[in-house]
């Protein structure tokens, strides 16, 4: 008999990272994938890690044979940043790895006899604002507003949410089993910007928040890529695990949506950095503007409308401003560093 499992894709990225302490805090099996080996205190919370490509259909595959899959938390991307430098290579990683995925899901739920979960992190780069004076009117932005993406990333992000909904309610309608009932149940999650206080930021264009304070504690100079004024909704990574930890659990029958915005406090630039300034007073911060990343970030919502997460699946986040700086950011990342010096 095939081994149950929870498969996280890019599971050494930030998410991942938090994901699989979590989940393997609560004996769950889990099968993880990165294409980079995964870091060394995690392996021994896995069932199984294998260094491999989302793009490689023989080791999905074996996966399929191998394990009884019955969630997908799907994390592998490539960033918004490094997406604006290979184009094309961020989308055979982020459209055709995602539809690499949901065939497997399709496979693995013609196994098993009912649909396999698909969880999913789309972003605020789904979103695009014509112009400044826009993102400052619109206030709160809701799901189905504003999706004219001018990123890579965001172009990625927002097909491949429709393809999760085109894997759930549509897949092959006219074939002639279509009447079996749906073989994904996908559900998407549309974030801000993450910070983490364990991992260093990996090419997120809205990763000035994190940089800064990770600068900060280890004593460098830090310029930022923003203007001060510059406004974005944002998430510490605990709330985002949270976040995909509730949407998964959530009753299928009260999701009104596929896709859902979550966020939790929308400081400016400026903000940050006297926050970052408060807590680390020698902190060498300038802003050197690179109007090409501002561009972007101008598209992007000051602030994102959550409501049909708190109506639909009870989202709350833990953290607002002053405890995700206070209690948990600062002192986690100067403990950190703190301890990289001592040794």
């Amino acid at each position: 008999m095939r081994e149950e499992v929870v498969l996280i894709t890019g599971a050494n990225g930030e998410i991942g990272h938090g994901l699989i302490r979590y989940l393997s805090g609560l004996n769950y099996t889990i099968v993880a994938i990165d294409v980079n080996p995964l870091d060394r205190p995690l392996r021994s919370l896995v069932s199984k890690w294998i260094v491999g490509d989302i793009l490689d259909q023989i080791l999905l595959g074996r996966l399929v044979v191998e394990h009884q899959i019955r969630t997908i938390y799907h994390l592998a991307s490539i960033l918004s940043t490094k997406a604006e430098y290979n184009p094309e290579t961020a989308h055979r990683i982020n459209v055709e790895g995602t539809l690499n995925l949901l065939r497997l899901a399709v496979e693995q739920s013609q196994w098993q006899g009912s649909p396999v979960k698909f969880i999913y992190p789309s972003s605020i780069a789904a979103y695009g604002l014509e112009t400044l004076d826009q993102k400052n009117q619109v206030g709160k932005v809701k799901e189905n507003e504003h999706l004219f993406p001018t990123t890579m990333y965001g172009c990625n992000k927002l097909y491949c949410e429709h393809l999760g909904r085109y894997y759930s309610k549509h897949y092959r309608q006219l074939a002639a089993d279509s009447a079996a009932g749906p073989s994904v149940d996908f559900r998407c999650l549309r974030f801000p910007g993450l910070i983490s206080a364990e991992t260093i930021p990996t090419g997120g264009t809205s990763d000035y928040g994190p940089e800064m304070l990770h600068a900060a504690a280890k004593g460098t100079l830090y310029n930022c890529f923003v203007r001060p004024d510059t406004r974005l909704p944002f998430m510490v990574m605990p709330d985002a695990i949270k976040s995909l930890i509730n949407l998964e659990a959530a009753d299928q029958e009260k999701l009104s949506r596929f896709v859902y915005n979550v966020t939790s406090f929308n400081p400016t630039a400026r903000e940050i950095f006297e926050i970052t300034k408060k807590a680390f007073p020698d902190a060498q911060i300038d802003f050197e503007v690179d109007q090409r990343r501002q561009k972007i970030v101008d598209t992007w919502p000051a602030d994102v409308d959550d409501s049909a997460a708190r109506q639909d699946w009870g989202w709350q986040p833990d953290f607002d401003q002053e405890r995700a700086f206070n209690e948990y950011l600062i002192p986690a990342i100067r403990k950190q560093y703190m301890e990289t010096e001592n040794h």
